[in-house]
């Protein structure tokens, strides 16, 4: 009998917890659709923090989620939240003011009104990214308009806030001369135009904010849909890529400016940080120390890049892209293991076949790699080169790495307008049937791989920028147009190519990072990585759902799916204090019904 009293304490204590009630009105008191509702603890659970400011090593913590929703057509919604007694609670709908609310009781109903913006510069300042770049004046010259989204777009948005202001021409010249330090390759003619033409264009839209455009209008298929965040990190990291491990249902996503593998339990809360073990001849910066100089904090020795996992023994593969290594993470031991190799730079994406090869591209020495688990041996596939000049060019690739380290001002080389000796292959995925695919970003084209006899194909694409790739259960090709504002498909049995402009795109501006595909239910999960958004398209209807994020300046490098169909991101710009908060975060997409 005590023992039952006892239960229903605990749960009478904790019912209140499940869910807050909110209700959302504007001034007049009609009922407002599509807000969407932040929850977030009051007090959230805080890990303690090493002299870098991240938590210890190997210590159990656990992260308090913060969670999303939206109303419905009357006004409500109801949040589950059942992770702290007290929440805060933040109110966002385009075209009215957003509402910072603090404290309310999680068992609670509250109602709440909005006001609507009036001011115009006040209301364009709440349109993504990339309805700012859509509205720069760049003439006739769209190629232009691609390379700068292309280039300057490669790892933070553009047209941001702090894009967002009256530089003059010279601090858009300094500006792209930082940047080109860190590896962006504009071309000549636009590293000449570009300063100019940002100057004036911002300086104009700052005085006439009527002809930026609002982005995508949100959709019906938000009401129900429930958008679960754990922060992780801070201002300094690079949340980069993520992995759903399969075989435990953890989480791992890596710092890549930090070197720090996070593994998340989603269910609890539960997490560990490790750190990726550097060798004893491994400079800060890894084996180029010259591009993160003059970055204000990081650990970067491996730089710590993408990651997969073995379908036979669930051991994770990590590409290290700052050294000449592939890294082993057992996630049972929590050991680290390095297989080096000799030849190749930059290892970029990783995946792993059926027979537990390891494949990665090597993006700065024109190669595929293979480590072979069963032989541990490494192969590489060196591809052609374009030109004379770009086989020149990657012949002393290592020459201009070592100018990069010594501090040589990487604006004064060269670059013609497809990047001759950095055709940079980049994303690559293993095909049902067992071919390997992989893209060249700057090279404008696609390639297999058929393993069985080492032979290789590259295929030109119809657009700019083929960033990252993944594979539908037909063997289909799915492909990310970074600048085009499209993904494509391919179908090797015909050899044809079919273009799908993304519904976040505003006059053809969105930048897709990424792709991949739920093979299971015959999704294709893009990143709007300018949009601020996650969007899926059915593959058999072509139909949409998108997906915004809580977060302005949400800039998301891959998507992961869990066995229930859950969405996995995280927020990988760089640098991360261009985040609406500063505060990157995991985040889990659940559809609704």
């Amino acid at each position: 009998m005590k023992i039952k009293l006892f239960l229903f304490l605990i749960l009478f204590t904790y019912l209140p917890l499940l869910a807050i009630e909110i209700e959302v009105k504007d001034a007049s008191g009609k009922p407002l659709d599509l807000v969407m509702v932040t929850v977030k603890a009051e007090k959230p659970q805080v890990a303690p923090r090493d002299d870098h400011g991240y938590p210890p090593e190997g210590l159990v913590f656990t992260i308090t989620p913060e969670v999303t929703m939206f109303t419905n057509p009357n006004g409500r919604v109801q949040v589950p939240f059942a992770y702290a007694p007290s929440v805060i609670v933040r109110l966002r709908k385009i075209g009215f003011k957003d509402q910072n609310l603090r404290t309310f009781p999680s068992g609670s109903s509250q109602s709440f009104r909005m006001e609507k913006v009036v001011d115009m510069n006040a209301l364009v300042s709440q349109y993504p990214s990339n309805s700012w770049v859509a509205a720069l004046d760049f003439g006739e010259d769209k190629d232009l308009r691609k390379t700068y989204l292309e280039q300057c777009g490669f790892c933070h948005q553009q047209g941001s806030f702090f894009m967002r202001r009256a530089f003059t021409e010279g601090d858009w010249e300094e500006i792209i001369n930082r940047m080109m330090g860190y590896g962006a390759r504009p071309h000549g003619k636009a590293k000449k135009k570009l300063p100019g033409l940002l100057s004036h264009a911002y300086v104009d839209l700052l005085k006439h904010p009527e002809r930026v455009k609002p982005g995508r209008i949100w959709g019906k298929e938000l009401h129900g849909a429930v958008i679960r965040e754990w922060p992780m990190g801070d201002s300094f990291s690079q949340m980069h890529d993520l992995l759903y491990h399969k075989k435990t249902g953890l989480v791992y996503v890596g710092d890549n400016i930090q070197d720090r593998l996070w593994e998340i339990d989603t269910n609890t809360g539960k997490t560990v940080v490790y750190k990726v073990p550097k060798q004893p001849d491994d400079e800060l910066g890894g084996l180029l120390p010259g591009r993160l100089r003059s970055f204000q904090k990081h650990e970067t020795y491996v730089g710590l890049h993408s990651l997969a996992e073995s379908p036979v023994d669930g051991h994770i593969f990590i590409t290290p892209s700052l050294q000449k290594r592939i890294t082993e993470f057992d996630p049972v031991t929590k050991k680290f293991t390095d297989h080096v190799f000799a030849d190749g730079l930059y290892p970029h994406t990783v995946r792993i076949d059926e027979e537990d090869r390891v494949w990665f591209t090597l993006a700065l020495s024109n190669q595929v790699g293979m480590f072979d688990r069963k032989k541990n041996t490494f192969k590489n596939y060196t591809l052609p080169a374009r030109t004379t000049k770009e086989s020149f060019s990657l012949w002393i690739s290592g020459f201009i790495v070592k100018l990069m380290n010594w501090g040589f001002p990487m604006h004064l080389l060269p670059v013609d307008e497809r990047v001759s000796g950095m055709p940079l292959p980049y994303g690559i995925d293993i095909a049902p049937n067992g071919n390997v695919w992989f893209t060249r970003l700057h090279a404008d084209t696609i390639g297999v791989i058929n393993p069985k006899d080492d032979s290789f194909q590259l295929i030109e694409t119809p657009f700019q920028g083929p960033r990252r790739l993944r594979i539908d259960k037909e063997n289909h090709i799915w492909i990310s147009a970074f600048p085009e504002g499209a993904i494509a498909k391919y179908t090797p049995e015909d050899g044809k190519f079919k273009m799908y402009p993304l519904p976040t795109a505003v006059d053809g501006v969105e930048t897709p990072y990424s792709l991949n595909v739920d093979r299971q239910r015959h999704l294709v999960w893009v990143n709007g990585t300018s949009s601020d958004n996650l969007m899926a398209m059915d593959i058999k209807t072509e139909e949409w759902k998108v997906y915004p994020m809580s977060r302005k300046v949400t800039f998301t490098r891959d998507v992961e799916f869990g066995p229930d169909g859950k969405a996995y991101s995280c927020n990988g710009a760089f640098p991360s204090w261009h985040i609406e908060d500063g505060q990157p975060t995991l985040m889990e997409i659940k559809q609704s019904k």
